[in-house]
């Protein structure tokens, strides 16, 4: 038996997105991006052990365009998290709580989870004599 006048309770369709909710669903996603990532870096490892046929087979599938792909996301998330995550540990501070410091440190951890994916990738690509 439910009270037809009984208000929604608060849900996504209700709120307009903002940057914050944004970051917030995107910590969580890297967050599992990273998990599945943990996989994908176990796969390399039993493969380096099965031998070189196997790891030639993955270093294949990693150099497809779409496991590049990949390999960019899982450098992202993991910049990403860890920009959030020192973010978070300056609001454990008492710091940057008030909404300017949130939205500020928010644009921040965008921009310093783009550059240091980049810096990965440039010294990645340099490394590897610019295949």
């Amino acid at each position: 038996m439910t009270d037809s006048n009984r208000p929604l309770s608060p849900h996504l369709t209700i709120y307009r997105p903002q940057l914050t909710s944004l970051l917030s669903v995107l910590h969580r996603g890297t967050g599992v991006f990273i998990t599945l990532a943990a996989v994908l870096l176990t796969a390399w490892v039993a493969a380096l052990a099965a031998g070189p046929d196997y790891y030639g087979l993955l270093l294949a599938l990693l150099g497809h365009w779409l496991g590049q792909l990949v390999l960019l996301g899982i450098t992202f998330s993991l910049a990403y998290h860890l920009c959030n995550g020192i973010r978070h540990l300056v609001w454990d501070t008492g710091r940057a709580l008030e909404l300017q410091g949130v939205y500020r440190s928010g644009y921040a951890v965008l921009v310093a989870s783009v550059v240091l994916t980049g810096a990965v990738w440039g010294t990645a690509y340099t490394a590897a004599g610019g295949l």
